[in-house]
């Protein structure tokens, strides 16, 4: 049996992500120095045909960079890495983080993976190397982070959201129905 090494949790000022690579070193997680505060949301996590169907959906490949903002226990984290793409997952529960941790390393999928316990909201978290953003939050939030999101990613990057839109303002350019549930698709202009 392979063991696996585990780099442990870095101190940062900035949230910049080194990004994995394959066939790099083993997942990182990376420590902000976000605050800890409650939750904006509860968890809830996303089922696997829901999370496949949103890789799906995004057409995430290798040459994808994936931000899961609210990344929860990993689900899309995980789904996102199996296609080869570099994921960054962030959420600002370090409960979270740490089963996201642990199912990162059970699927094998490690070195593709970085995970940052912070908060999504934080300016010094640096998205603007997605090519992929996925959301599972309430339209509110999805309402709150859209400027930032139009504003950080580069034309022609995608955005999916678990169940929940971003409101009349930006309608999405595709939905589809999965496993009792809606995910709302978006692309950058």
């Amino acid at each position: 049996m392979r063991r696996l090494a585990f780099v442990g949790l870095l101190a940062c000022s900035a949230i910049a992500p080194t990004l994995p690579v394959a066939g790099a070193a083993p997942q990182t997680v990376i420590e902000s120095k976000t605050p800890l505060r409650e939750r904006d949301v509860i968890f809830v996590p996303t089922r696997e045909p829901v999370a496949n169907a949103m890789v799906k959906l995004a057409n995430i490949t290798k040459n994808d960079v994936v931000y899961d903002l609210g990344c929860g226990d990993g689900a899309l984290v995980i789904a996102a890495a199996k296609t080869g793409a570099r994921v960054v997952g962030v959420d600002i529960d370090p409960e979270r983080i740490k089963e996201a941790t642990e199912k990162v390393r059970a699927a094998g999928v490690q070195s593709r993976v970085t995970l940052i316990r912070g908060d999504i909201f934080d300016p010094a978290l640096k998205i603007s190397d997605a090519s992929v953003v996925t959301l599972y939050l309430l339209q509110s939030l999805n309402e709150k982070l859209m400027p930032r999101l139009k504003k950080e990613l580069k034309p022609g990057s995608r955005v999916v959201s678990h169940a929940f839109s971003m409101g009349d303002t930006w309608p999405a350019e595709k939905t589809e129905e999965v496993d009792g549930t809606t995910i709302y698709f978006w692309t950058i202009k």
